[in-house]
């Protein structure tokens, strides 16, 4: 799967390695007819108004009939030259949301955003905690989890090629949103940063070692303590556009995350030639799989046919092979089957609130033998009992609250569904900063892309980067800017 526009194939640059040339026969599918309304059970629909959407990405969606509250979400991210619908056709997942009950949320991207329709996992500006498409795919989580009622410790994502790298960047950037994600022929978390950086993860082994992977992840969100993704890597052994050293490296990023060893707990064989290896957790439970498979080229495995462990239909970049969703999931343990870990309490409420502290209840968790309390995906408490009161906050400011059940062995269980809860008191007043383009961006309250700067946080349009252009930016929370020229 290619990731950029190749415009000139005779310019044998770096960049042009970087962006690979159309495949001979690559049949582009016409995206959806957007409509202003949420899908309806059992169809692919476009949602649109689904948030500020700031990486201008199209949002579609897919709920079998009768779809449960507390059900868990699928993100899956197409690859370049695809779409959601083609997606959604040849990929499987509706098989198994049919069958196991879940939602599943298609982001798209396009050729306004980049000339292949390949997600920008390449581009700070856009693949961020925050910034651009990775923040507009959050947007769709929360849209779909209120749509829904989904289970938010039950929220994962899945991608193939650009959309793999994606998947990855996602995972290190929102570890407090997904509980797991599945990489298909993709790339390690921020492997590049830049367009001309891309040719060589693609093409060749970046020679870091297990801990430099893992500071990229640690990096994109500092300070998380929380629970970390489990992550599945699907690799074909002959693969030419995205090399199979990049599900080496992946393999040693997340397992480096986890802080287990790079050697298998347990390897078994599977069908089409595929050999998976299982790294588990200090409690035994599998937090890394990688799915090896023999001979297989660039794209997402499937396995066209009615049993129970096929699924999808071949097509450009959907090779027959092994029904890669049937296994993601079954990782994930989305068929019911469990994936060892404690659920989610339940009845997590703000029972108590002051000028500087929350006090929070749920309700006990069979087996649980402590509790793990997140603000804002970072954990701030370890009660043995079931309440807790969170001190030294700032008055009138809102805060978001998950809490995890914690076993006798330290395995930390899926989180629970969040409550927002708002201090008493004055909220302090907003800082204000005017100042010219140029200078908003070196103060760290904006950022430039092509020319162009934008609000760190709201993302918004703030003109030319330069020094003529000049622009009051309010501060409405830690790191969050918005455009405040009619007044602060």
């Amino acid at each position: 799967m290619r990731f950029v526009t190749v415009r000139r194939v005779l310019r044998r640059t770096a960049l042009a390695a970087a962006l690979g040339a159309l495949a001979t026969g690559m049949t582009v599918i016409t995206p959806l007819a957007p409509v202003a309304a949420a899908a309806a059970d059992g169809t692919l629909q476009q949602v649109t108004n689904f948030g500020s959407n700031p990486g201008n990405l199209a949002m579609y969606e897919y709920a079998p009939t009768n779809l449960p509250a507390n059900a868990p979400l699928v993100v899956a991210l197409h690859g370049c030259t695809q779409s959601a619908s083609d997606y959604h056709t040849h990929s499987g997942w509706q098989k198994f949301a049919d069958q196991w009950g879940f939602a599943v949320v298609y982001p798209q991207t396009g050729p306004a955003n980049n000339g292949m329709s390949c997600f920008s996992w390449f581009d700070a500006t856009k693949d961020t905690r925050g910034k651009g498409e990775a923040a507009s795919i959050v947007q769709m989580v929360d849209h779909a989890t209120a749509q829904y009622g989904s289970d938010r410790g039950r929220i994962f994502v899945t991608g193939l090629s650009a959309g793999g790298g994606m998947t990855a960047n996602l995972l290190a950037d929102y570890p407090d949103v997904f509980a797991g994600g599945a990489v298909d022929s993709g790339l390690p978390a921020q492997c590049a940063t830049t367009v001309i950086a891309a040719s060589s993860c693609q093409y060749s082994g970046q020679n870091l070692t297990p801990e430099q992977w893992g500071d990229k992840v640690r990096g994109s969100y500092p300070g998380y303590t929380g629970p970390w993704p489990r992550v599945a890597i699907w690799q074909g052994t002959s693969d030419t556009t995205v090399t199979p050293v990049n599900g080496t490296e992946l393999r040693d990023q997340w397992t480096d995350v986890w802080g287990i060893s790079q050697t298998p707990s347990s390897t078994r064989d599977l069908t089409g030639g595929t050999t998976e290896s299982i790294y588990n957790d200090s409690a035994g439970k599998p937090a890394v799989a990688h799915f090896s498979i023999s001979g297989m080229a660039h794209g997402l495995a499937v396995d066209p046919g009615s049993g129970a462990d096929q699924c999808g239909t071949t097509g450009t970049y959907y090779i027959d092979s092994i029904c890669s969703s049937y296994h993601t999931a079954r990782f994930w343990g989305l068929d019911g089957s469990g994936s060892g870990s404690l659920p989610g309490p339940s009845g997590v409420t703000v029972t108590g609130t002051t000028d500087d502290g929350v006090s929070l209840s749920w309700n006990a968790v069979s087996g649980a033998a402590s509790y793990n309390v997140y603000r804002d995906g970072t954990k701030v408490g370890s009660p043995t009992n079931t309440s807790y009161t969170d001190t030294g906050l700032s008055a009138g400011a809102s805060y978001r609250y998950t809490v995890a059940a914690v076993d006798s062995t330290g395995a930390v269980g899926a989180a629970s569904s969040p409550v927002t809860a708002t201090t008493t008191g004055a909220e302090p007043a907003p800082r204000c900063y005017t100042d010219n383009n140029y200078n908003q961006v070196k103060a760290g309250r904006a950022h430039q892309s092509l020319g162009h700067t934008y609000a760190n946080g709201s993302n918004q349009n703030l003109g030319l980067y330069n020094l003529a252009v000049t622009h009051t930016l309010k501060e409405t929370s830690p790191g969050y800017f918005v455009l405040a020229d009619s007044g602060c």
